[in-house]
């Protein structure tokens, strides 16, 4: 689910403390943007769709061990309609599990989780993130 910032700024990954977005133009080696238009267009570029495993949950604050009541997103849904994704990426384990808890596994699909770029990950460096997160490049 979004943090409390990417809520109020209706932004993907908008809590300045989460490095995704320092991530993507980082492992696709583009100029860093604050705006938000040229981020969707990297993504779009790219070729990566991004959507929450959950479509609404109770949580107070933003951490995602606070989420209760969760409903999942139709995920599958989404892959009849895009026949064309073959791979999700978690950007979290508990992304992952609440993905596994409502879709299991979907044949034909490939699955990859990546650290969290969640400032609240702090056991892990920007630059380690990046290193991990360069492994997408592989999927496309």
């Amino acid at each position: 689910m979004p943090s409390v910032k990417s809520l109020e700024y209706q932004e993907y990954y908008g809590n300045k403390q989460n490095v995704f977005w320092q991530i993507m133009f980082a492992i696709f080696e583009e100029q860093f943007s604050t705006n938000y238009k040229v981020r969707k267009a990297l993504l779009y570029k790219y070729q990566i769709a991004v959507w929450d495993v959950l479509s609404s949950c109770e949580r107070e604050g933003s951490l995602d061990s606070s989420i209760k009541l969760e409903t999942p997103n139709d995920i599958r849904g989404l892959l009849v309609g895009f026949p064309n994704i073959k791979c999700i990426v978690f950007s979290s384990q508990k992304a992952e599990q609440y993905f596994k808890k409502y879709h299991g596994d979907i044949s034909g699909i490939t699955y990859m989780t990546m650290p969290s770029p969640s400032g609240v990950n702090a056991r892990m460096s920007v630059k380690e993130k990046i290193e991990n997160w360069t492994r997408i490049k592989e999927l496309l």
